[in-house]
C-alpha cells in the first residue's frame, strides 16, 4: 500500500509527531488529523471563544482537505471533540453552518482536555 503525506501552511502545522493528513488505497482515502481552532501563521487559538474556535478548526480542515484535493462534500466521517458537552447544540449549529447535506457519519465525544487549551477538536475521513 502506498500512502500520500499531505501538508499545507494554510492550516497550523502540526503539534506532535504527526501528519496533517494521510491518504492511502486505491479508493484515495484521505484520514486528517484533528483540527483545533489555531490560527495558521501563528499557531495560537484563535480566541477563547467557543464557537470562533468551532468556526477555525473547520476552515483548518477544510484547507487540509482542499490540499488532499477534496471538498467538504468528500467528507465520510467525522468525530467532534468537546471539552463542554453543554456546547454541543452550538457545535452543531456550526457544523450545520459549513458541511453540506447530505452530513456525514459522525461521532461526538467530551473530552477532559485538549492540546493548547483548545475547547473543541474536529477529524475527518474523506474519500475522494
Amino acid at each position: 500500500m502506498a500512502k500520500q503525506i499531505i501538508h499545507t501552511d494554510a492550516a497550523p502545522a502540526a503539534v506532535g509527531p504527526y501528519s496533517q493528513a494521510v491518504a492511502a488505497g486505491p479508493g484515495k482515502t484521505v484520514y486528517l488529523s484533528g483540527q483545533i481552532g489555531l490560527e495558521p501563521g501563528t499557531g495560537e487559538l484563535v480566541s477563547e471563544n467557543f464557537e470562533g474556535q468551532v468556526r477555525q478548526a473547520f476552515a483548518n480542515m477544510q484547507a487540509v482537505i482542499e490540499a488532499s484535493g477534496g471538498t467538504f462534500e468528500n467528507i465520510v466521517k467525522l468525530t467532534l471533540f468537546l471539552t463542554d458537552l453543554s456546547k454541543f447544540a452550538s457545535a452543531n449549529a456550526i457544523m450545520a453552518d459549513v458541511i453540506p447535506q447530505p452530513f456525514p457519519a459522525r461521532s461526538t465525544i467530551g473530552v477532559a482536555s485538549l492540546p493548547k487549551g483548545a475547547q473543541f477538536e474536529v477529524e475527518a475521513i474523506i474519500v475522494l
